[in-house]
């Protein structure tokens, strides 16, 4: 991992950076590798037993659970995209202040002046049924259940796209509180850099199979230096209007600014090639130059047609890049798919090539695993390499329509993969991670501990610098304290000297410690039965 700031005043440091459903195949043979159960965590806690206790006496109190949820500790949000994050409502307030119109017909905001078959987005402020138009035309708000999720959900990125590219500050101001709110601690969220001066690149320096001289060709005269100096300049930019929206610093600082803030580039995997492996490139290389940026994604349904054809491609392209960018990180989109969408063909092998030839780091959704051929073996590679997969529930839901027993859940947990939930486009799903928490554990039974372990996951296998906090496979063993901290109440105000040491040369270990801390004042506020569970 790339040297970095780390610690205490690094983690500080971060929080102003800019920043149709088939019957699934039958359920997973016995894996070598599993989930922790209580027998192999450390002894509950009483505050973990009166948090268990509480949790059980409350599961039939719908207001309870919600409160409950709301409060409890949920570490990091890793697979976001800021332009889906914020709410409908923010957006088209975000539209009338720009001057912006709707076109009444396909409802997509364009920039004015606001012609025949258009209207002033303001008029949303007093035209209620003209404002319950645009939210259900830009989110998934009233959508019939039997309809075309997948097409409206990402349909909606186009309509309200005019807005989004404007504000990446104000967009991160109003997600961080929202954050903050819920009681997180970190995000990585994702975005498109210097996208305009990417794609001009890759036009003019076009198509080449020959990996290598197509990044020769990128690179040669700094041409592609030139693009980094342009995503780094929006950047500044963004953490500019982010600073001054939330007014950090000051001491009516909003709560976001508490929030520590990493950015992962956005890669159009529908997009030609050479424009693909120039978004590649250029979120790779700016990876290591600028410690704001820390790894790429690809984004777009993973079934349109130029996806599919491509996939294999795009892996190869990423194992190249990895080798020329060792210190970037890399989570991928990958089988975010179901049969019906596509052919069963092409439902056999995107999670194992995101896994074995791209070196994927985490995989975001993941929900055709049991379509793989060799999803057993792939999931077993996920688990020794502790590969960590991130879930948000609602939006396979809507685009896919999987969930409860069809979602891969269960089975990734029993494997001992690494689990995260994570929201993917609130605004549009008309969500909040506290949401995504509750659905788990009432879908799947979890009990207070399970909960706690997929928060602390969001934060161990976030793209974090430094040592964590935690010893060996926490996912497999348990989450134990590692040396230097082994003894010690977790998120203590004052830690012996070696634990504190560890804490201010790593901001991983920082943010973990944090969480823990948090999770002490939740349990402490709870009241019930005290007994263990």
């Amino acid at each position: 991992m790339r040297p970095a700031a780390t610690g205490v005043a690094a983690l500080a440091a971060l929080c102003l950076l800019p920043t149709a459903a088939v019957a699934a195949p039958a359920a997973a043979p016995a894996s070598p590798v599993t989930t922790p159960t209580d027998a192999h965590r450390p002894p509950a806690t009483p505050g973990e037993a009166r948090a268990s206790a509480r949790l059980s006496a409350i599961r039939d109190d719908p207001a309870a659970l919600r409160a409950f949820f709301r409060a409890l500790p949920k570490g990091g949000e890793l697979h976001n995209h800021l332009s889906g994050a914020v709410s409908t409502e923010y957006l088209i307030e975000l539209a009338a202040e720009d001057g912006l119109c709707v076109d009444t017909t396909t409802m997509t905001a364009v920039v004015p002046p606001c012609g025949p078959g258009t209207r002033p987005a303001a008029d949303a402020r007093t035209d209620p049924a003209f404002r319950d138009a645009i939210v259900r035309a830009w989110s998934m708000q009233d959508f019939p259940p039997d309809g075309n999720g997948h097409d409206h959900f990402f349909d909606t990125f186009g309509k309200f796209g005019e807005v989004t590219w404007r504000h990446r500050g104000k967009l991160l101001a109003e997600f961080a509180d929202t954050m903050a709110a819920q009681n997180q601690f970190y995000l990585e969220t994702m975005v498109s850099p210097a996208s305009e001066e990417a794609k001009k690149l890759a036009t003019d320096v076009g198509w080449d199979a020959d990996l290598a001289r197509l990044h020769g060709k990128l690179v040669a005269d700094g041409k592609l230096d030139k693009v980094v100096d342009a995503a780094v300049k929006e950047a500044d930019d963004g953490d500019t209007e982010f600073r001054t929206e939330s007014r950090c610093g000051t001491a009516q600082a909003r709560p976001g600014c508490r929030i520590a803030v990493r950015w992962i580039s956005q890669v159009s995997r529908g997009s030609t090639n050479e424009r693909v492996f120039t978004q590649m490139a250029l979120g790779l290389r700016l990876a290591e130059r600028d410690p704001r940026f820390v790894a790429v994604n690809l984004v777009q349904p993973e079934d349109w047609d130029t996806s599919l054809v491509n996939y294999r491609l795009q892996m190869r392209m990423l194992q190249y890049l990895r080798g020329v960018y060792p210190k970037a990180h890399l989570t991928l989109h990958a089988g975010e798919l179901w049969p019906g969408l596509v052919k069963p063909e092409d439902l056999s092998f995107h999670i194992a090539e995101a896994v074995n030839v791209a070196g994927t780091e985490r995989v975001g959704h993941g929900v055709d695993l049991r379509h793989e051929d060799t999803w057993q073996r792939t999931a077993a590679t996920m688990a020794a390499r502790e590969t960590a997969v991130e879930v948000p529930f609602t939006s396979n839901a809507q685009i896919l329509g999987v969930k409860g027993a069809d979602h891969p859940f269960e089975t990734y947990r029993a494997f001992g993969v690494p689990v995260v939930l994570a929201t993917d486009d609130p605004g549009v799903s008309r969500i909040d991670i506290t949401h995504e928490y509750a659905y788990a554990s009432r879908t799947y039974g979890l009990g207070y501990r399970d909960l706690k372990d997929l928060a602390r996951a969001s934060l161990e296998y976030a793209f974090l610098p430094g040592k964590s906090l935690w010893q060996g496979n926490p996912t497999r063993d348990g989450y134990r304290l590692t040396g230097p901290c082994r003894g010690e109440r977790p998120g203590t105000a004052a830690p012996r000297p070696a634990c504190r040491r560890l804490l201010d040369t790593s901001a991983k270990a920082t943010a973990e410690w944090r969480q823990e801390a948090a999770f002490t004042a939740f349990e402490r506020r709870l009241h019930g039965p005290r007994t263990t569970g």
